[in-house]
């Protein structure tokens, strides 16, 4: 799956909790994240004003944030891990576990979340 085919998936699938994301889908979406983060930083930046780039870039973490749970869920399902895992983002050890199984392959076949992304 591409960079522009991933943000599609992910952005049609904002709030879909259900089946699995593929490695791909999942990185591709996050790197969308991070320049777009990037971008209003830079923006706020240029502006040269103090905060301005502050509430941009909250409503652009709020924008994101049902959606990055949504494929951090997916990708979790896709390596047969429960989405309750993602819980482990609250604390310093668990996100280290969670981007081990997020860049880990995805199970072969079907699981208990249904069957392999198609790309």
């Amino acid at each position: 799956m591409g960079f522009p085919e991933a943000i599609q998936v992910c952005l049609s699938k904002y709030s879909d909790f259900s089946g699995r994301a593929s490695r791909s889908e999942y990185w591709w979406f996050y790197l969308f994240f991070v320049l777009m983060s990037w971008g209003v930083s830079v923006v706020g930046a240029i502006t040269l004003e103090e905060g301005a780039a502050t509430i941009p870039s909250l409503l652009l973490n709020l924008a994101f944030m049902l959606p990055s749970f949504a494929a951090g869920v997916r990708r979790l399902h896709d390596t047969n891990h429960s989405g309750w895992w993602l819980l482990l983002l609250l604390t310093v050890v668990g996100v280290i576990l969670l981007i081990v199984w997020f860049a880990s392959k995805s199970d072969e076949g079907a699981n208990r979340y249904g069957q392999p992304p198609t790309s």
